[in-house]
């Protein structure tokens, strides 16, 4: 080989790597990102996804260079905004922030999504887990999960379950525990946690189920008996309370939040917005405020967050063809 042909070779294999380390660019030019980047929060304001975003959006200008904007569209459980970052350019700068319920669940249930959440979206970062919390009001005389399961075995149908909306995550998670445990049980859909809270409370019904954070208060203040926790271990923040597992060997049902990006974004930009936004989470800051949420920080690569997806939706998906749920 001819040296001007070496040197040439050489020369292109250091603007090559220049080029990656920087981010992707188009044929080598503009560096990633070339403008503002929006995070869709299809959420309102204060939502675990929207504080999410704005606790780590000012790493993300820093390291980045570039303005990012939290912008809340929310409307139809998350499916609306979801829908507008599906069809937005796949270049990175468009970036949602999701949950499982959105993405995982309700495209098994509900007729309203439009998209697909395999083939539409990018997996970026799995940002947090979280777990669902199974409990009673004070006065039940249901005190524990194994009495729980012995009353619905012993009267069938006759346990009343609230939970925030038919076909929702809290809904599909308690199903899952009385097709693995063996019983079955009337479900009490209500409009929100609050109101589920409430009818705990109140006795209007016998059991609840519900995200982990808006309950600690009540559970702590003793208004409110906590059976059992869905991750597949006791919460860390709750030491003294069981893991449904425990006594439904198998079982769990986590929540989680990530973020994803539209279909098709290239991986360079996917792998960059992975390493920053981990990078942000895991600021003591951040991590601080998402504990105090009853959440657990997650730091793991894009494919990683892309099978856990991927196996989080096939569950639901087998679990709603089981129970043989009609999408409404």
């Amino acid at each position: 080989m001819r040296t001007k042909d070496a040197l040439f070779l050489v020369t292109a294999a250091v603007l090559l790597s220049i080029c990656l380390e920087g981010g992707i660019r188009g044929a080598c030019g503009q560096a990633y990102p070339a403008r503002v980047i929006k995070i869709v929060v299809p959420f309102p304001p204060g939502n675990t996804m929207d504080i999410q975003s704005r606790l780590i959006a000012p790493t993300l200008i820093e390291r980045l260079g570039k303005p990012v904007i939290v912008e809340n569209r929310p409307g139809a459980g998350g499916v609306l905004g979801m829908n507008l970052v599906a069809k937005a350019p796949a270049d990175g700068s468009t970036i949602a922030a999701s949950q499982g319920g959105h993405l995982c669940v309700l495209p098994h249930t509900s007729k309203g999504v439009a998209y697909d959440p395999l083939k539409d979206f990018t997996a970026v970062a799995l940002t947090t887990l979280n777990y669902q919390v199974i409990y009673t009001g004070a006065g039940q005389a249901i005190k524990t999960l194994p009495e729980m399961i012995a009353f619905a075995k012993a009267n069938p149908g006759r346990l009343t379950v609230a939970h925030s909306g038919t076909g929702g995550f809290s809904h599909l998670a308690f199903e899952h525990l009385a097709r693995m445990a063996g019983f079955t049980y009337t479900h009490v859909p209500y409009k929100g946690a609050a109101e589920v809270i409430t009818a705990a409370l109140t006795g209007e019904v016998q059991v609840a189920i519900g995200g982990s954070a808006a309950v600690m208060a009540p559970v702590r203040g003793g208004k409110l008996n906590l059976l059992a926790v869905t991750s597949r271990t006791r919460a860390a923040s709750l030491p003294d309370r069981p893991a449904a597992a425990e006594f439904v060997p198998g079982y769990e049902a986590p929540g989680w939040f990530g973020f994803v990006a539209p279909a098709g974004t290239p991986r360079e930009i996917v792998t960059r917005l992975n390493a920053e936004i981990n990078r942000a989470m895991a600021l003591p800051e951040v991590t601080e405020k998402m504990v105090a949420q009853e959440m657990a920080v997650v730091n793991e690569s894009a494919k990683y967050f892309e099978e856990f997806m991927r196996n989080d939706y096939a569950k639901y998906g087998k679990l709603v063809r089981d129970i043989g749920f009609k999408p409404q």
